[in-house]
């Protein structure tokens, strides 16, 4: 996943203009060593600071994968020819000022077979070795206990944690700072981002930098700060994703951080900050880079108002959009439209502590057959929205719309709820979640027997008396050796079943009986296909007709097409809700897409990393 972007000749010759007197030490050319005169190249010499550090590790990152990577390894030169570098990257230990030295002779090439390989090519990275490293301060040799990683961009010989904010932001897409007309741009002012800031003299810039600093000490894995206080940092741990979704919170929070500096520091006295008292952002980042729901777009609106429908007659009516912290965890669904909050789909994510892509099936549709949502739709701007406080175990779900009868609504988003959340665990599972609304109260009770990723048992009641129970009367049975050999290659089989069974005050309708929960799990995956349900309020929506109950169908995509995700195989493409269609024999071919429903729900996905890029201005 590399990301590294063409460098403006231009910027980069600005940029490079404070970056201390060791960055013009390279002949132009880019190569260290005149032949007349020398026989083996310059290293390739500058230095690490936040303030100086010494006993910090520096390597050149020739394979873009932001670890080191030893010899010997194997690089494609600018002219396609491949180079064995037998040494590896190269690397060195930082000395007294924090100044480095890179033993660069394997770059140096015979010319009858490759060109030399210019070191201003890459960027250098430097990680901190907690226990080892020591900062140089004017109070003498500070031991630093906390682990972090600083790069710069190609060329750029000063590593400091602000090289390492410019390098991020070009790596994401963004402006450079220098011509960047935002808030951190407008914050930072006329800060050299690549200078040395210690030899100049400027506390403004080291002031930012040692808070920079802390905040990604703060972000580093324990794991990997570990190794690395008994190691010398050649050590590999983190993943190139994992390095990219750490520069990518460091720069959403930059601004943040530069806030909290200017506030302490009384009539610009940066001098004498406190940085480590200061109340940095404290933001746990996901390291694994899941793919993660972007959004659903639900097609619910029939021609004429009336449901189910064609295909070909179903229009949208509302649009879901999903938002997470780094971290993985779901914060937020807002919905231009209406859609109907499900507690079961908030409890599967409840007993994964909001991680989204931990429910391995990525919340299946809650949505509102109502066709004044595609009204709604249609206006500017969100209507709905589900908001989460993982900290307080609440949720809360705000509407515009009249949508949800009963439900009483705001004229803008952000007034008191329509309906308050709120959950209790045990055994680190939900064991009941309680919504409030007006005068009603509606608990959900999850029941874990039998359970699995996608479904459990559970009992509602609705001011203390029971309204429904959802029982699973049996685990998952395999009907795999049931299936026809001329189905054996089809793309979903109903190679599962389990059954269960709805009871309570609901009367369920007729044919509503013998119900399986059906399955493809062949090939170790986990792919949900079915399921029937009862929901009064939904078949009562005016247009809507329906005395059978309704079925889920779900969909995946094909192996060979780009939708596919080789480690998450089991992310729902698009969802039809249908008409109950009663039992069905277990081991046959999952039936096609269906001609008419009453509803269609097409799934989006991204990368954490791609979601979170986006969000960083």
């Amino acid at each position: 996943m590399k990301r590294l972007l063409p460098i403006s000749v231009a910027l980069f010759t600005l940029a490079l203009a404070g970056c201390g007197e060791e960055s013009d030490e390279s002949p132009i050319d880019g190569r260290d060593f005149d032949a007349g005169d020398y026989g083996e190249p310059r290293p390739y010499t500058g230095r690490v600071i936040d303030g100086y550090l010494r006993n910090a590790r520096v390597w050149l990152d020739m394979d873009g994968d932001s670890q080191y990577t030893p010899g010997p390894m194997t690089f494609e030169n600018s002219a396609g020819t491949e180079v064995t570098l037998q040494g590896g990257e190269p690397t060195a230990m930082t000395g007294e000022d924090g100044v480095f030295s890179l033993d660069i002779t394997e770059l140096v090439q015979d010319p009858s077979i490759s060109p030399d390989i210019d070191p201003r090519d890459f960027p250098l990275f430097a990680v901190v070795l907690p226990g080892q490293t020591m900062e140089q301060t004017r109070m003498g040799d500070v031991v630093l206990e906390e682990a972090y990683m600083l790069s710069a961009l190609p060329g750029v010989r000063n590593v400091t944690p602000l090289s390492h904010l410019v390098r991020q932001r070009r790596l994401i897409g963004l402006q450079d700072l220098l011509v960047a007309s935002n808030e951190l741009a407008e914050a930072l002012g006329n800060v050299n981002m690549v200078s040395d800031y210690v030899r100049s003299g400027d506390h403004r810039a080291h002031a930012y930098a040692r808070a920079f600093a802390r905040f990604m000490a703060s972000q580093f894995p324990e794991q990997y700060s570990d190794m690395l206080r008994n190691g010398d940092g050649r050590e590999r741990y983190l993943s190139e994703e994992a390095v990219y979704l750490l520069g990518v919170s460091f720069a959403r929070n930059a601004l943040a951080v530069v806030r909290v500096v200017d506030e302490a520091a009384s009539q610009g006295n940066y001098e004498n900050i406190n940085i480590d008292e200061l109340p940095l952002p404290e933001v746990p980042v996901e390291l694994d880079d899941p793919v993660i729901l972007e959004r659903q777009t639900v097609l619910a609106r029939g021609e004429g108002s009336q449901l189910p429908a064609t295909m070909s007659n179903l229009s949208v009516s509302a649009e879901l959009m999903f938002d997470y912290s780094e971290d993985g965890r779901l914060t937020s669904v807002t919905a231009n439209g209406c859609m109907t909050p499900s507690m079961r789909e908030m409890a599967r994510l409840i007993n994964v502590r909001g991680k989204i892509a931990g429910t391995n099936i990525q919340w299946m549709p809650s949505i509102s057959l109502s066709q004044q949502s595609a009204n709604y739709y249609e206006a500017e701007g969100p209507d709905e929205r589900l908001v989460f406080d993982w900290q307080s175990r609440t949720a809360t779900f705000e509407t515009t719309t009249t949508c949800h009868p009963g439900l009483a609504s705001s004229s803008a988003l952000g007034a008191p709820a329509a309906i308050s959340y709120e959950w209790t665990m045990a055994d680190a599972q939900v064991q009941s979640l309680t919504a409030t609304s007006g005068d009603k109260t509606e608990v959900l009770e999850p029941d874990d027997q039998f359970g699995n990723d996608a479904f459990f048992g559970y009992t509602r009641s609705v001011d203390g008396v029971e309204q429904e129970t959802m029982a699973l009367t049996d685990s998952i049975q395999s009907c795999e050796g049931d299936i026809d050999p001329d189905d054996a290659d089809a793309a979903l089989v109903v190679s599962a079943q389990q059954s269960y069974t709805v009871s309570g005050s609901i009367v369920p309708a007729d044919g509503f009986n013998s119900l399986a929960l059906e399955f493809d799990n062949r090939n170790d995956r986990f792919r949900p296909l079915r399921f029937g349900f009862v929901d009064e309020a939904m078949a009562s929506t005016p247009g809507v007709s329906n005395t059978e109950g309704f079925d889920w169908a779900f969909y995946y995509p094909f192996e060979n097409s780009s939708e596919f995700v080789e480690d998450q195989p089991n992310l729902i493409s698009v969802a039809y809700l249908n008409r109950h269609g009663g039992g069905r024999a277990c081991g046959r071919e999952f039936e096609r897409t269906p001609s008419a429903a009453y509803a269609r729900v097409n799934y989006s996905y991204q990368r954490l990393s791609e979601y979170l890029s986006g969000l960083v201005e």
